[in-house]
């Protein structure tokens, strides 16, 4: 029988020692199916290619897993997973659909995974899978509504920070999100959505939670500073930090199987850890990159009405920025604990002038980036879906 040797990496002796297959996964994309064998250790092996049926056999000597291998179900280009345990190791027998050249390579452990063997299987769909839908014309593509969800701070049992004057960090962030509520609904085109609308608490991530339920592209939560020294002041805006960012990262991924979690409109339930990962990185990065731009912009508005804090996007961990899918900016409108930003919080006109100054930047944002839904043009109720595409060249699209 002919066969061709694609690719054979071979270690140190040390490295046949006994291995074990921990994890075996597959997934298909519109570029081809990837395989991915996650191992105990770095270890040889050999990948070559069998024709008159397609097969492709993976050797991985002083290595054991055959159960686990046999579990596997075929996807994508690959029919059909088998293994067999040998007296060299063990070795799995991909039964492909048509011939295909595999491009293997290990990678090292990082972060969460260990070390992977990964198989790229390039160019071949599934071909029992249902034909893709028609391309969507251009002039189908049209401007959606603007959807802006205004998170007020605390709220309830939670007060906040409370001014020396008495006034409450709760009550002050529920007028300035209604007022910025009210000037976004006045805009052709916007629509807010309160995460609360009255003085009861709400758990962090449920506020989240509710702007990612209304299709929101924007988040903007809205405080008042504090701190001891009455003399501090300023305006400040907060993106997620890196570490926050990690952080949320690795819990999306731990629950992806949950079918309601959603980034950039695509669901993670089902979704290989490889592809879950990289959908999400691909959200965290366009989202971060528009968390700064808007940020940036309400910050010179505010500058406007008061002093700022910092003139830069500052960053930390606050829960409520970490939607890996939608912009998020947290806003410390002024130091309730100083006597001068206090009356300004509490006076009806500077509270409209800082209300009016958030809503600047946001708008001017959304000039520069405008979401659009598409609509099958043949369609006259059509299933709307909600497109944000990163900048920057060289990142494609991922969809289901």
């Amino acid at each position: 029988m002919r066969f061709l040797v694609f690719l054979l990496l071979t270690g140190a002796a040390s490295l046949a020692t006994a291995g074990e297959l921990r994890d075996l996964r597959l997934w298909d994309s519109p570029e081809g199916t990837r395989v991915v064998l996650e191992l105990s250790g770095s270890t040889a092996h050999k990948v070559f290619a069998l024709e008159n049926p397609s097969r492709i056999v993976i050797d991985l000597p002083g290595t054991t897993g055959v159960r686990l291998a046999n579990k596997a179900a075929g996807k994508g280009a690959v029919e059909h997973v088998r293994a067999a345990q040998r007296e060299e190791g063990l070795r799995i027998v991909l039964d492909m659909r048509k011939s295909i050249e595999p491009r293997a390579f290990l990678l090292d452990p990082a972060d969460q995974y260990g070390y992977r063997l990964v198989l790229d299987l390039a160019g071949a769909g599934d071909e029992g899978a249902a034909p893709a839908a028609p391309p969507v014309k251009a002039e189908a593509w049209e401007p959606k509504p603007i959807v802006v969800a205004i998170d007020a701070g605390h709220g309830g049992e939670d007060p906040g920070a409370i001014g020396h004057g008495g006034l409450f960090e709760k009550d002050v962030a529920l007028t300035l999100a209604r007022k910025l509520a009210a000037l976004v609904n006045a805009e052709p085109g916007f629509r807010a959505v309160l995460t609360r609308d009255g003085d009861y608490y709400l758990e962090l991530r449920e506020r989240v939670k509710r702007a990612r339920k209304a299709q929101a592209d924007l988040f903007v939560s809205v405080h008042a500073n504090a701190l001891k020294d009455r003399n501090m002041r300023g305006s400040a805006v907060y993106v997620v930090s890196a570490r926050g960012a990690t952080s949320e990262h690795a819990r999306w991924l731990a629950q992806k199987e949950n079918a309601a979690d959603l980034v950039g409109g695509v669901g993670l339930h089902g979704k290989d850890d490889e592809l879950a990962a990289v959908l999400i990185d691909l959200s965290q990065a366009s989202t971060m990159e528009a968390s700064f731009d808007v940020g940036a912009r309400m910050l010179k508005s505010l500058g406007r009405v008061n002093t700022l804090q910092r003139a830069q996007v500052q960053q930390a961990g606050f829960m409520v920025l970490k939607a890996p899918d939608i912009p998020s900016v947290l806003v410390e409108t002024a130091f309730i604990t100083n006597a001068e930003e206090e009356r300004l919080l509490r006076d009806p006109k500077g509270q409209d002038r800082i209300a009016r100054s958030l809503f600047d930047g946001i708008k001017g944002y959304f000039e520069s980036y405008r979401p659009r839904e598409q609509r099958p043009a043949d369609s006259p109720s059509p299933r709307l879906q909600k497109v944000r595409a990163p900048s920057g060249d060289g990142v494609r699209a991922i969809a289901d």
